[in-house]
């Protein structure tokens, strides 16, 4: 599979009540209720790009389905089109077409298709550099992100940014869904703890789109440079802030081999914070994330403990798993080959399920079955502290505060997130744009 490149839109109208240009709208895919930027852009036939050689930051997410002509990638749509010249491919971490794994590095190449360089964000370049921007005439992005600050292609999206500014070319943003809705949890980044996989003072769940949050990115000064960047979002038609993703209409593809389905991505948030303990989340089976443990636990009392906490959206299922080897998915796991006892999350709610909150019932949950001696070494500090956005969590568990106590710590300053984001926000709750 080829991936995509695409964009820019130069000669769009000006926005009303924002500074990003927008995309006249285009007839939907008969079969979506939600029209993505990407797929707004084939309806026009590209010819906002016309003429135009273009780079595009993308992985296989970038599928695009329209009414007259299926599913295909966009770059495979950009390649048949007779008015755009592909430049150049990015990929982000998992790589082009997403096979690689979490942390895994990722090469670069050219792509057989159009012939077109290949060049990593993965690695020890994360940025696209100004011999690969050069000849380019905009620099887009296109991938679908899970809604989690420690996901690192919103990241990826940052540096490219910064990018497309020093080399005085377009950024476009071509919108998709937050597949876990407008929800805002955790702690905002603390400066301190600042890294790949948090680079923005945003809560663990910042409830933006890509496009959403790229203007929040930029209007924030969040990274340097960007004060000149011609920033421009391709805006979806049909979507409602904290539309569900099943009733978008569109397809599931991927965004990473641990994250298959919409239902990993509804809890990754939350159960994504054990990659900062010794215990497991799932790597190493074919439900990751879903399934959470330790090989001290007990699985009975665990599911029993976190269900008598009420927690709303979620039951919790004693599940025993044996972590393995999956090769392109896990590499050497927590546990592998040791018999781990936990839960298994389901979700029943989606509207009304809390990942981050429900993460650090688990966290806790599971830090109090440890045996002694074992406490010390569960909670691997600064990696949690990363995640977490704070080493607040991890001080939090190991002094016995009670979960309720920690979630309510970071609830004033999600609030006020929440309040200052609304300036950057595209879509509303009501009626379908």
């Amino acid at each position: 599979m080829t991936l995509s490149i695409l964009l820019v839109l130069l000669a769009l109208p000006t926005a009303v009540g924002g500074t990003s240009p927008r995309l006249a709208a285009a007839t939907p895919a008969a079969s979506a209720a939600v029209q993505t930027g990407a797929q707004r852009l084939v309806a026009q036939r590209f010819r906002p790009l016309d003429g135009m050689r273009v780079g595009l930051v993308t992985n296989p997410t970038a599928r695009v389905d329209t009414a007259d002509g299926g599913p295909a990638h966009l770059i495979d749509r950009l390649h048949d089109a007779p008015n755009v010249i592909v430049g150049a491919l990015f990929g982000p971490e998992h790589g082009i077409r997403g096979d690689a794994e979490a942390g895994a590095g990722v090469s670069g190449g050219r792509d057989g298709t159009t012939g077109a360089p290949v060049y990593s964000l993965y690695g020890r370049i994360k940025k696209p550099t100004p011999a690969q921007l050069r000849g380019l005439d905009a620099l887009v992005f296109d991938m679908q992100d899970v809604g989690a600050r420690f996901y690192t292609y919103i990241s990826t999206m940052g540096y490219a940014m910064q990018a497309a500014a020093q080399a005085g070319v377009p950024f476009v943003v071509l919108d998709r869904p937050n597949p876990i809705g407008d929800r805002v949890e955790g702690w905002v980044l603390e400066p301190a703890h600042e890294s790949f996989v948090g680079l923005y003072p945003v809560p663990v769940t910042h409830g933006l789109t890509v496009g959403e949050l790229a203007r929040m990115i930029q209007g924030e000064a969040w990274l340097p440079g960007l004060e000149s960047l011609d920033l421009r979002v391709v805006e979806m038609t049909g979507y409602r802030r904290g539309m569900p993703w099943e009733e978008t209409g569109l397809s599931w593809i991927p965004p990473s081999p641990n994250v298959p389905d919409v239902e990993t991505a509804r809890v990754y948030p939350g159960t994504g914070l054990f990659e900062g303990t010794t215990a497991s989340e799932g790597r190493g089976i074919r439900a990751p994330f879903l399934h959470v443990g330790a090989p001290w636990a007990d699985a009975e009392s665990l599911a029993a403990d976190l269900g008598a906490a009420g927690l709303p959206g979620v039951r919790f299922e004693p599940a025993t798993f044996v972590p393995a080897d999956l090769p392109g998915q896990a590499t050497n796991p927590k546990w592998e080959g040791e018999t781990v006892r936990g839960v298994r999350l389901v979700v029943t709610d989606p509207a009304a399920f809390r990942p981050v909150a429900t993460g650090v019932y688990a966290v806790e949950a599971v830090y109090r079955q440890a045996p002694r001696g074992a406490h010390r070494s569960y909670l691997k500090a600064d990696w949690l502290a990363k995640l977490a956005g704070t080493d607040r969590l991890g001080r939090a568990v190991s002094s016995g505060l009670a979960p309720a106590a920690i979630v309510a710590g970071w609830q004033e300053e999600a609030e006020a997130f929440e309040a200052r984001a609304e300036p950057y926000r595209l879509y509303g709750r009501g009626a379908d744009r």
